[in-house]
């Protein structure tokens, strides 16, 4: 028994049909034959775009020639009204400097310092739970709720329940339902001046969320001016000079940054504990194991982290199947040789872990559920060189190690008292939303152990 696939597509379509497709559900929209391909062309009236599979190619984007392909400016006009000119959306020195800014926060000894307050939210999560036993839930709106929560207590040290951050939740949960990964306007080159393909309620969404973050960024900023700050990652954030500029970011910048960090610590984490529950809902013989693992959470500390040695293969198994951005879109700078092919200057670059993932020249049965193949020769080398859940080199996710920390222990947490079962006739189909998310929920019977 394998984990369901996207709804299956012919392998040619019409341009008019693709887009169609492409709105309603990128993934569904790619051939079947990506699967196998290193390379594929695909043409639209306005530009060529390359989908590259193969590891040296993604090496070259990601890795040796950054600068060279930088993040596509089409990315930016689906998400634009929410994250502004976050770190997720520039490039070039703008880039390099928020990153210089930001990357202390995540540093490894910072990980430690977090920690209590994800297992605060681990534990708030299952609290929450508690009352639900033997009921049918939607496991993406438990999964967003914990990983908002963890995003607001160890950002702000303010649980999901505090006033403004119930609201940014509430907002987010009805933007990320509307907003697909990809908007139209990524298809057809227009003008800056011409109004973006942005329905109203996603525009009215964006500007309220950004609102509400604007409240809790002041605030800070004024805790930070009186000396009574917590030291939590907000503080760090806002505390920290760039050393090659020395200024920090200011009100607007920040409000950037922080809607990008509950984009990515949030929406992704919750798309890839959604997925892993589901699972283990699947394979119940894995789900006993973890359970039995997790008793290393009976005096929880940030060493017992690291001996959840199974839940982190787990997790990262999930990862490889759902990976919660299914594509990353570079621009080439200049004219390039792919393959033997002409990739002309302004080209669009796609690279999705959806199908490397999945590559049938790489990965040993890569469309079944396996947490023990990272221990394979197979797996070790393909996880160099073909697993990138958090992008890879330079642009590599700054909370990549937060999220390996986050998701097994909340995937612990959930295990050591609930037994996650299938619902007949509730087979969740991967569609590509903001992440990886079912068409209509993951919906999973929850037994209390």
């Amino acid at each position: 028994m394998n984990p369901p696939k996207p709804t299956p597509r012919p392998d040619k379509v019409s341009l008019w049909r693709y887009l169609k497709l492409f709105r309603k559900d990128l993934l569904s929209a790619q051939p079947q034959r990506l699967y196998r391909a290193w390379m594929a062309e695909f043409r639209t009236p306005f530009f060529r775009s390359y989908m590259i599979n193969q590891p040296e190619l993604v090496e070259t984007v990601l890795k040796k020639r950054p600068d060279d392909f930088p993040k596509s400016g089409r990315i930016s006009e689906g998400l634009r009204p929410l994250l502004g000119d976050s770190v997720f959306l520039t490039n070039g020195e703008t880039w390099k400097r928020q990153r210089r800014i930001i990357d202390p926060a995540f540093e490894g000894g910072r990980l430690k310092d977090t920690f209590p307050a994800m297992l605060q939210a681990a534990e708030a999560c299952v609290a929450r739970l508690k009352g639900q036993a033997g009921e049918v839930i939607e496991c993406e709106e438990l999964t967003s709720h914990a990983a908002a929560d963890v995003i607001f207590r160890t950002l702000f040290s303010v649980p999901i329940e505090h006033e403004v951050a119930a609201q940014v939740f509430d907002k987010f949960r009805a933007y990320q339902r509307q907003q697909p990964l990809l908007n139209l306007a990524a298809f057809i080159p227009v003008p800056r001046w011409v109004p973006r393909f942005h329905a109203r309620n996603t525009r009215r969404n964006a500007k309220a969320i950004r609102a509400l973050i604007k409240r809790l960024t002041t605030e800070r900023a004024k805790l930070i001016a009186a000396g009574q700050a917590p030291d939590d990652l907000a503080t760090k954030i806002m505390t920290t000079h760039d050393p090659e500029t020395g200024r920090c970011f200011d009100t607007q910048e920040m409000v950037d940054q922080v809607a990008i960090f509950f984009l990515a610590g949030h929406e992704t984490s919750a798309s890839a504990l959604a997925w892993t529950l589901y699972l283990m809902a699947l394979y119940p013989e894995w789900q006993e194991k973890l359970s039995a693992e997790a008793s290393v959470l009976d005096d929880p500390c940030f060493a017992s982290a690291s001996k959840l040695r199974l839940s982190r293969d787990v997790f990262r198994e999930s990862l490889r199947l759902y990976p919660p951005v299914p594509m990353m879109v570079r621009e080439a700078t200049c004219p390039e040789d792919f393959r033997g092919r002409e990739v002309a200057k302004g080209s669009q670059i796609v690279i999705s872990p959806w199908h490397l993932h999945r590559q049938e020249r790489l990965w040993d049965r890569p469309d079944e559920f396996d947490p023990t193949r990272w221990h394979t020769e197979n797996g070790k080398t393909c996880q160099r060189q073909a697993f990138i859940p958090f992008s890879a080199g330079p642009r590599v996710c700054t909370g990549a190690g937060f999220a390996m920390v986050e998701g097994p222990l909340l995937l612990s947490m959930l295990l050591r008292h609930f037994r996650f079962e299938l619902v007949e006739g509730r087979t969740p189909v991967p569609v590509a939303h903001l992440t990886v998310r079912s068409a209509d929920g993951i919906w999973l019977r929850l037994v209390e152990r």
